[in-house]
């Protein structure tokens, strides 16, 4: 007998949750492991999967048994349903909630060519080997360097660490430990999670200067906190919100001019100007007003992996590159690969959907509609607004169309059996006024057809 039947509770009654017990006749029916692990969709789960991930759900299926909510006889077939279709935990979501860098969804999606380029670093590649000489290359990740030095001829220089934080550590280490960094008081931002930038940046043995007030800080205010002790100048995009009204704010070129090594933290990682997005600074212009180090996120606007861009002055990169924390904050193969695809090969998913049409967003709306209406399932195209998302251009409304359906769907959209299942992809709509609105202008076209798919499972009773 399994040995978790042998361990159940005898009697007939009532179980440990409360429900109806299996007398013990039904107990020693229950299928054993070592029976189930024969079973021909569990051996193909393991293969896949692996041996532990199928056992839990063998065990799960067991245990359902045990508390009477199945029976013996469907235990095999429970545990097959239960089986996850990946090892890993993370589920695929088709985002459909109109913001487009959305970070709970795992901030850009990747583009197909981005998809590639991790498929061949996934293995054994030449990530630090030259092919034609045989020994070691002379530089980690040249060809994403050299996809930045071309996408941005204004920098000298160009690095890669893991993220936007990373690199505003690195810098503030390298240029500023037990030094000052003059930043204004509007620009000392939190982001989500409780992150606040001069949290981090004291943690780097920095000291902060602050200048000028919440909502007014000019450049005079920066000149007079200039002093023997002046690391350098940050000058910080505020991402996620607006300060409007009575304000002023310090320029590029004002604070160049004051000839202190200016560090930008652009945010959301434009690398040129968008014309959709003209108050959302980019790092070619920054370099251009006289910066010395761009900083920025890979995973926003940019459209790529995670990843933290540095841009800037030869003298400058290079400093930072070469000090010892540079290493702790090195990217890994997948995140060379996939940058480098993202800058070098066509326009990735963030882009596409900034720039695509607001009819063409209805003319997708209607053709989903008519499928789902066709299947009786009610549906309406609806006008909506959507967002860029991740930080970036706060405020900034995209014209958007979605298909509006019963806000009953929300749940099993996200969660539902087939979801689990692994037979469709998750949806992620919002909800708004009693409707579930699905925004397509974060739906990728290609991605029509699966949509439509989940709907309808959702809705099959």
């Amino acid at each position: 007998m399994d040995e978790l039947a042998r361990s159940a509770p005898r009697g007939t009654s009532g179980s440990a949750t409360g429900g109806p017990s299996p007398d013990r006749a039904a107990l020693r029916n229950i299928p054993r492991t070592d029976q189930l692990l024969s079973d021909a969709r569990m051996r193909a789960a393991e293969r896949r999967v692996g041996r532990d991930l199928v056992k839990a759900a063998i065990a799960r299926a067991q245990e359902r048994a045990r508390n009477a909510e199945i029976t013996p006889d469907e235990v095999a077939d429970a545990a097959a349903a239960a089986l996850p279709t990946t090892a890993a935990s993370l589920t695929e979501v088709v985002n459909a909630t109109g913001v487009l860098v959305h970070t709970n969804l795992g901030r850009a999606p990747l583009s197909q060519a981005a998809r590639d380029a991790l498929a061949t670093a996934a293995g054994t590649c030449d990530v630090e080997f030259d092919l034609e000489t045989g020994a070691r290359s002379a530089q980690r990740g040249r060809g994403v360097i050299d996809a930045l030095s071309r996408a941005v001829p204004g920098a000298q220089a160009a690095g890669v660490v893991n993220n936007n934080a990373a690199a505003l550590v690195l810098a503030a280490t390298a240029l500023a430990a037990g030094q000052e960094i003059i930043i204004s008081r509007g620009e000392l931002i939190e982001i989500g999670d409780r992150f606040r930038l001069p949290d981090l940046l004291a943690s780097t043995g920095a000291r902060l200067r602050e200048v000028g007030t919440t909502n007014r800080t000019t450049v005079e205010d920066y000149q007079q906190a200039i002093g023997a002790d002046t690391g350098f100048i940050l000058k910080v995009h505020p991402s996620n919100y607006r300060v409007e009204g009575f304000t002023r704010e310090a320029s590029v070129s004002e604070l160049a001019a004051l000839e202190v090594p200016l560090v930008h933290d652009i945010g959301s990682g434009l690398l040129v100007p968008h014309p959709l997005l003209p108050a959302e600074p980019d790092a070619a212009t920054s370099l251009r007003d006289g910066a010395n180090l761009v900083t920025a996120s890979g995973d926003k606007l940019l459209g790529g992996p995670q990843a933290g861009i540095l841009l800037g002055d030869e003298a400058l990169v290079r400093r930072l590159l070469r000090h010892p924390l540079a290493r702790a904050l090195r990217v890994d193969k997948l995140t060379l690969a996939a940058l480098e695809a993202t800058i070098a090969g066509p326009l990735p998913p963030v882009a596409r959907s900034l720039a695509v049409d607001a009819a063409a967003l209805v003319d997708r709306a209607e053709r989903i509609v008519a499928t789902l209406t066709a299947h009786r399932v009610p549906a309406s195209v609806v006008a909506s607004a959507a967002a860029v998302g991740g930080g970036g251009a706060p405020g900034v409304t995209l014209p958007s169309a979605a298909v509006a359906l019963s806000e009953d769907l929300a749940a099993p959209l996200r969660s539902g059996p087939p979801v689990r299942r692994g037979d469709v992809p998750a949806v992620a709509g919002r909800v708004e006024k009693g409707r579930l609105l699905l925004d397509l202008r974060s739906v990728d076209p290609q991605d029509d057809a699966r949509l439509i798919a989940a709907v309808l499972a959702a809705a099959a009773p």
